[in-house]
């Protein structure tokens, strides 16, 4: 027996196969520098709404950090993975990695401005609100989107996933507008409790509204499989801390984005 499917079903059904997660890569400049980054949204979505920046682990923008971009897609937002290194600068190894990392590292004021270039490009897209706007970032990219926030930069709010909680200029935590999450392993050699100590005193003085969260068992680098799960490396997937942080950061947005 045949059974008519009703008209209004059929369109139905039509937009929800077209609607998907679109993609795109971007190309930008800071100073004379050409960089380019990937963005991704949901096109099913109407309206403008929050963008969320994405910034990158010292292996460059790989991947991984596309990945991210779009699950945050998928959750309704407008996300782009920026380019700290430059254009088709990306390290064969971790040896090239630390490198690049170390300059940036060395060189704040750099950090924030190839950090600004990216939100420029994401508060122009027409499908993002700029009064709501966001970044997150991991390892190498907590550490950056932190620096992004403490240069005064128009933010609802920063996660750092794992990234490096220490800064040479701890007063500037004065400038950060929006609210701060540090997403942390409670064993991570690379950011030791003496740095996550002074982070905590750095958010106080400077009167931020912040939240840190500690993953036990969790060393460095915690969200990305890629990493292994061998703790004694210091640096090492967790299934668990990874979901949890996740979460984490999704209800950070509802109250941010409200």
């Amino acid at each position: 027996m045949r059974y008519a499917i009703p008209a209004a079903l059929l369109f139905f059904l039509a937009a929800e196969a077209q609607a998907a997660i679109r993609t795109q890569a971007v190309e930008y400049k800071q100073g004379e520098t050409v960089l380019e980054g990937y963005l991704a949204y949901d096109d099913a979505v109407a309206g403008k709404r929050p963008g969320v920046l994405v910034v990158h682990e010292w292996m460059g923008l790989n991947p991984y950090a596309k990945r991210r971009a779009e699950q945050l897609a998928g959750l309704g937002y407008v996300a782009f993975a920026c380019d700290i290194f430059g254009k088709g600068v990306r390290p064969k190894d971790t040896k090239e990695a630390g490198a690049l990392a170390g300059k940036y590292r060395g060189d704040r004021a750099l950090m924030r401005a190839r950090a600004a270039a990216g939100l420029d490009v994401l508060r122009n897209n027409s499908r993002v609100d700029p009064g709501r706007i966001a970044a997150v970032g991991y390892c190498f990219g907590g550490t950056t989107a932190l620096e992004l926030a403490r240069s005064g930069a128009d933010l609802a709010g920063v996660v750092s996933f794992h990234g490096g909680l220490d800064t040479p200029t701890p007063e500037d935590a004065r400038n950060i507008k929006g609210k701060v999450l540090a997403l942390h392993g409670a064993d991570d050699p690379f950011a030791p409790a003496a740095q996550v100590a002074a982070f905590e005193e750095e958010m106080r003085k400077g009167g931020v509204d912040w939240q840190l969260v500690l993953y036990g068992g969790s060393v460095h680098g915690f969200t990305n499989p890629d990493n292994g799960s061998d703790n004694a490396k210091g640096l090492a997937y967790s299934e668990k801390a990874d979901r949890r942080s996740w979460e984490a950061m999704k209800a950070f947005f509802a109250e941010i984005f409200k």
